[in-house]
């Protein structure tokens, strides 16, 4: 995995910024260092496939226990973004062009990984007129000929400067499940998410439904950052009427000092409240923990939540 310790050769762009203490993790956060054989062999498929995992990217605590499993989310694209989050571990800067070949890339990985489930995510590529969206429909279309079996949910950004077209092409492409992330409150979007908008992201989630009603949508926030109780239950309420299925609520875990601070840490208790709130709000499948990342268990979620639809509609 890449040193965490290195901010400003890792981000040079948050260079400038004051350093945040590091408050120590409580004992509900800590998880033992990755070094089961299942590990291994998956971090070696992916070298050898030469392709790029958010779940090192981001610095994911839940590394060692996915990889462990054969889980593993892919990130396309390239690794470094065009926007510059305060949370975000990704580099920010100006991406290369796009590898042609890495769809086929993934898709082999994916089969001979024999995932049963795959998440596919990405950088922001403001670069690019359409945001990667072509990109994004040729790695569904690869994975579909490769590993049909597999099912697939995509991690998309948000196609803030894109035409509708882009949106468009994505969904045409026919994931499994669209999932993208408003990530905060609306009230710390300027200090999160500066490069974002968070009604245009609630209503991207929106459209996604608009243009297919049977599609999955997924949606998740970190909580942690500042947010008070009230504003997150306002952030359910926005994603339901938004039509969004599944939601997921983690700790926002800082990466390095010139990161956003990390105002406190939730409780397990709390994580369960945001949970019995958020069901009775209507959200069809919910996961709040502490430990939780929008593809931490995406593949057994994604099971549940298809069960519970067909259940609701009387299928077998």
């Amino acid at each position: 995995m890449r040193d965490l310790k290195l901010p400003d050769q890792r981000h040079p762009e948050k260079a400038h910024r004051p350093d945040n203490e590091q408050p120590k993790k409580p004992s509900w956060i800590r998880v033992k260092a990755p070094t089961s054989a299942g590990y291994k062999a998956t971090r070696d498929i992916l070298k050898e496939k030469k392709l790029v995992t958010v779940c090192e990217e981001a610095g994911c605590p839940n590394v060692g226990e996915c990889w462990s499993q054969g889980h593993a989310t892919m990130m396309i694209m390239g690794e470094i973004c065009t926007r510059g989050c305060t949370f975000c571990n990704v580099a920010t800067g100006k991406p290369q062009a796009l590898d042609a070949f890495e769809p086929g890339r993934v898709a082999h990985a994916v089969e001979q990984l024999g995932l049963k489930h795959v998440v596919i995510t990405s950088v922001d590529r403001d670069d690019l007129e359409d945001g990667g969206a072509e990109h994004f429909a040729q790695t569904i279309r690869a994975i579909r000929h490769r590993a049909p079996g597999t099912t697939i949910e995509i991690l998309t950004p948000d196609f803030l400067k894109c035409p509708p077209s882009a949106l468009e092409t994505v969904v045409e492409a026919r994931p499994d499940v669209f999932n993208h992330n408003l990530e905060t409150v609306p009230g710390l979007y300027p200090e999160v998410r500066p490069g974002a908008r968070y009604f245009h992201s609630l209503r991207l989630l929106q459209k996604v439904k608009e243009l297919d009603p049977g599609m999955f949508t997924k949606s998740g926030i970190m909580v942690g950052l500042g947010e008070e109780r009230q504003a997150v239950l306002q952030v359910m309420d926005d994603m339901r009427a938004a039509d969004v299925d599944f939601l997921t609520i983690g700790q926002y875990l800082q990466p390095t000092p010139k990161h956003h601070r990390v105002a406190r840490f939730i409780t397990p208790e709390e994580f369960q409240a945001y949970e019995t709130a958020a069901y009775g709000k209507g959200f069809h499948m919910v996961s709040a923990t502490p430990l939780t990342r929008s593809s931490y268990h995406a593949g057994d979620d994604f099971d549940r939540l298809r069960t519970a639809r067909n259940a609701r509609l009387g299928r077998a």
